[in-house]
């Protein structure tokens, strides 16, 4: 220990005995939990806990008998019973005689904190349906609860309605209001179907239609009907219906026409998708011998029920291409069959859970009704003493990424024929049919508890040991930083392969870590196209953008935009940066922590707490040295963590299931489109556009990145370390897409050992939790805080060195270097506390995707500096008021287009709104390529203001690639040494 931590021995000696330490002691750590590293059967053997649904009563509804097909839905902060059917009382002897009732009376289910449930029920004597309804297509909106078609005593209908609250009216303060004859009518009457909403479209399964010549029966029929007509739906007395229903191309010829399906929507990794399982119709006789000759074995024979389960893509739609006459479709494929249901599943009852999961949690599989159809005509006997014993009570899940079924525990519900609805991101389960003519007035809430972990002493102990060492580091190099000069750059003593590992890990971070086996788990490998952009633009970096920084001897990357512009542009760069680093930290601490909390026994702002104060304890202490030994150090744990996870999730697989992923096309590589609409998805071009706009912009805009070529000795190691990096993103990418497709491999295995309530970008510390052995969970955790902190802390180190370089000293704001040191340290702590609290903002669980959120902050401020960082570099016309001019258009054009993608107002303006009336849909670009829109505006409206506007004549030798810098004027010291 002395020998590596003593005053005795080199510099060099003593940083790597430190390395080689750390190294040992985690990789010995390792060893700790090998007794499970490999255990006598494989994954695929291990017996799995099933997903859990918990059933929690209600009150029951306020109806004698209950209803079957009612409207159930959610407006704003309650939930509506509306309308539905009914016949009498169970044990009434007229109960096989006595006609079916259809209601129009109106409930509300209202929290209640008072209550012991939690919530009361409020009868809304004041209101009524248009008509008595049951059995219409439900769907809930922003706008209030749509009722689609249906039917009543007259017979299927074709009337659509709108119910929502309207505030200030009756005795509770809120009432509802029908909103009838506002929205257009179905094209036919319909019943027995199902809807949901499905992006700006609410799209209906038709059901049972009535034609024109009155014949009735089950369809093949869908339409939909823009979301954007209902915003327009004032009052009842609007003139006329707002829009119309359009008609959709249905399922293929393989799927059959049906009534009673169970219709819903859920997000398949891509995009949000409306799906379609089961359903019933009445066909041919089938599977009929000479033996079956009763009425009853014919009728059971011709009612089919189905299991068949199909997805629907609304974004492969193409209306021009589908005829409604002749129902022939020539567009690109947008339905597509799926894995078919356990069993069959009629009537019954489905709703999205999570991210990714469907759940059923009641349906009629058809057999007893079958049976009852059966006992009935063989033996002449009445309907109503066959002993009916309830709809089934096994729920199922269903995974939309790996298209695999599971059965969950058993449920205490058997209610058929109504909806389930999300409220609060809870299932509401309300009334309904539990046999034949036999109503409920029960009320069920639905949850399904997250999965229990135990990460253990020894995992935690792992994680202790190597956050304590990281700290050791920042504080053993504290005493070396006598000057700005070793606190931003080391005093140019680094190696060129510590500052190239450096590189790596931070531009790795938890985003590459997570998100991006993430993305190949819930998608494929488009994205490594664009990650493999690196070795186009280590050229770029080496021979254009190193030499010009190394030239200049910058501290700071946006000294050059001061001497080929001015002073202005230098400032609005270094702050420009500052501010994305703050953001950015804020995404990376809130991925990790989101991640940490599923593991740890820490919630996500306790995680993001602890990783922002460690990291500004080693970054502040030990300055850039500790940033770029401790991002050394992390590199190795990235890489061990990642092989661990990757190693597992195959050898947990069953066999052929690599086999399946290649059928399943998760790992297909190119999107060879290039239509009108391929801007909108990661086609080929979209993929090397947005890579070559990431790295162009980090490589020569981004001072985390560029502050690394300053730190070695001489160029020529500057380069080495870029290469370096660039050839550990290769292995780096195939390593990291590959676990996301083995997890899928592995979780396609067994999917009851998914968790439906987390979030998909934290399906890695989900296996690491469950499915990694004691001591190598802790490591790969590790990994995940040095994904997480090796970002944070560069962040730190670089955001307060443009701060110093290009305000304090820039400024003249202190006298001193000993003052520039202390205001050094002060303005790192500043920029981890900004971090850490962007990062308590970002752990919003409601943020679906972090990848995405980084991706558009990536392009909002790196995009715009990477562009004037070309404007300056390509170009002798480019001048200082033509470069500001093209900066400021850019981040207000990238800013509105990220605000518009997500549909959001500032100071009431809507730049969606903006962009629909100019007919220019720009905010519907696919955010991998915001990095290289903010460039491409930046370089061309700055090159067109220069144009235009005359500026005076400055010296641009050595600041353009067409002005080199004169060999007498080359600083000396810059000169590689030959000797």
């Amino acid at each position: 220990m002395a020998r590596i931590f003593g005053s005795e021995g080199s510099v060099l000696q003593r940083r790597r005995g430190i390395a080689l330490f750390l190294c040992g002691l985690l990789i010995g750590l390792v060893g700790c939990g090998t007794e499970r590293a490999f255990p006598d059967r494989a994954l695929s053997d291990v017996d799995g806990t099933r997903s859990q649904v918990d059933f929690e009563p209600l009150d029951p509804l306020p109806d004698n008998l209950g209803l079957a097909g009612p409207i159930v839905g959610v407006h704003e902060d309650r939930l509506v019973v509306a309308g539905g059917a009914n016949f009498a009382e169970p044990d009434d002897p007229l109960l096989w005689s006595k006609p079916k009732l259809y209601h129009d009376r109106l409930f509300s289910l209202v929290p209640d904190q008072e209550t012991s449930s939690g919530y009361r029920w409020q009868d809304e004597p004041g209101v009524r349906l248009p008509c008595p309804v049951g059995y219409s297509s439900v769907v809930s909106t922003p706008y209030g609860v749509l009722s689609i078609g249906g039917e009543n005593a007259e017979g299927p209908l074709d009337r659509v309605f709108l119910i929502r609250q309207r505030e200030g009216v009756g005795q509770g303060g809120a009432s509802w209001e029908i909103i009838d004859r506002a929205i257009p009518d179905l094209p036919l009457p319909a019943t027995a179907g199902g809807a949901a909403l499905v992006g700006d479209y609410v799209y209906v399964v038709a059901g049972k239609v009535e034609q024109s010549d009155g014949t009735r029966g089950a369809s093949r029929i869908v339409w939909r009907l823009k979301l954007d007509h209902l915003a327009d739906v004032h009052d009842s007395t609007t003139n006329g219906p707002v829009g119309a229903w359009e008609p959709v191309a249905t399922w293929p010829s393989g799927g059959p026409e049906r009534m009673f399906p169970l219709v819903s929507s859920q997000h398949d990794g891509f995009g949000e998708r409306l799906y379609v399982v089961g359903g019933r119709y009445v066909g041919e006789p089938s599977n009929l011998t000479p033996f079956m000759v009763t009425p009853g074995e014919k009728e059971a024979s011709r009612l089919q029920f189905l299991r068949d389960v199909w997805v629907f893509d609304p974004g492969r739609f193409e209306s021009k291409s589908f005829d409604p006459k002749t129902g022939e479709y020539g567009g690109p494929e947008c339905w597509r069959r799926l894995a078919d249901a356990p069993v069959p599943m009629s009537a019954g009852t489905i709703a999205p859970v999570g991210p990714s999961h469907l759940l059923v949690p009641t349906y009629a599989s058809g057999d007893i009704l079958q049976k009852q159809l059966k006992w009935t005509f063989r033996g002449r006997n009445k309907v109503e003493d066959f002993e009916h014993p309830g709809f089934p009570g096994q729920p199922f899940l269903y995974h939309t990424l790996t298209d695999t079924w599971v059965a969950t525990g058993p449920s205490t519900a058997g209610q058929v024929t109504t909806p389930a609805v999300v409220w609060d991101d809870t299932i509401f389960l309300i009334s309904g049919e539990v046999r034949p003519r036999v109503r409920t007035r029960k009320a069920w809430r639905i949850t399904l508890p997250g999965q229990a972990r135990d990460f253990g002493w020894l995992n935690m102990s792992v994680v202790v040991v190597y956050l304590v060492g990281i700290v050791f580091i920042g504080v053993y190099f504290t005493a070396r930083n006598r000057t700005t000069d070793d606190y931003f750059r080391g005093g140019k003593s680094i190696p060129w392969w510590a500052a190239g590992c450096s590189i790596f890990a931070t531009m790795l971070s938890s985003i590459t870590y997570m998100a991006v086996p993430a993305k190949a788990f819930a998608q494929d490998w488009v994205y490594a196209c664009g990650s493999a952009m690196i070795l186009l633009v280590a050229p770029i970096a080496v021979y254009v953008a190193l030499p010009f920084f190394r030239r200049i001897d910058a501290t700071s990357a946006y000294e050059y935009l001061e001497r080929r512009f001015n002073l202005l542009a230098r400032l609005i760069g270094s702050a420009s940066f500052s501010l994305f680093h703050v953001f950015r930290m804020g995404v990376v601490l809130a991925l990790a922590a989101l991640a940490l909390a599923s593991v740890t026994p820490l919630t996500p702002a306790q995680c993001v707490l602890v990783m922002g104060a460690l990291s500004i304890i080693y970054c502040t202490l030990g300055g850039i040295e500790a940033v770029i030994w401790t991002d050394t150090i992390q590199t190795f744990v990235l890489f061990i963590g990642a092989l661990a996870c990757l190693l597992f999730a195959w050898y947990g697989s069953a066999p052929g299931s690599l086999d399946m992923a290649i059928a399943s096309q998760k790992f297909h590589l190119v999107n060879w489109e290039f239509g009108s609409g391929s801007f909108m998805i990661m086609a080929i071009w979209v993929v090397v556009l947005g890579g070559l706009g990431q790295n162009v912009a980090s490589y020569t805009a981004d001072q985390a990145v560029v502050q690394r070529y300053m730190t070695t000795r001489t160029e020529r190691q500057a380069a080495r370390s870029i290469w370096l990096n660039g050839l550990l993103a290769v292995p780096a990418a195939l390593i990291f897409f590959g676990m996301g497709t083995a997890f899928w491999m592995f979780y396609r295995t067994h999917p009851d050992r998914l968790d439906p309530t987390i979030a998909t970008d934290r399906i890695m510390p989900l296996f690491i939790s469950q499915e990694l052995p004691i001591g190598l969970a802790g490591l790969v955790v590790a990994g995940i805080f040095a994904a997480a902190q090796s970002t944070v802390s560069t962040s730190m180190n670089s955001g307060a060195t443009t701060i110093v370089t290009d305000f304090v000293k820039r400024l003249n704001l202190v006298r001193s270097d000993r003052a520039s040191l202390w205001v050094a340290r002060v303005l790192t702590l500043a920029m981890g506390v900004l971090g850490t609290w962007a990062g308590l903002l970002f752990v919003d669980p409601s943020i679906k995707s972090l990848f995405d959120q980084f991706i558009g902050i990536l392009g909002m401020f790196l995009g715009v500096l990477a562009g004037l960082f070309a404007l300056g570099a390509t170009t002798r016309r480019a001048n200082g008021v033509g470069s500001l001019i093209g900066a400021l258009v850019a981040m207000a054009v990238m800013t509105s287009i990220v605000l518009a993608a997500q549909d959001q107002r500032v100071f009431g303006f809507s730049p969606r709104q903006m962009f629909d009336t100019i007919g220019w849909k720009l905010y519907l670009v696919n955010g991998y390529l915001y990095a290289a829109i903010g460039i491409v505006v930046c370089y061309g409206v700055g090159y067109l203001a220069s144009t235009l506007l005359s500026s005076r004549v400055v010296d641009l030798a050595g600041l353009t690639l067409w002005d080199p810098v004169k060999e007498s004027d080359e600083d000396p010291s810059q000169r590689e040494n030959s000797g």
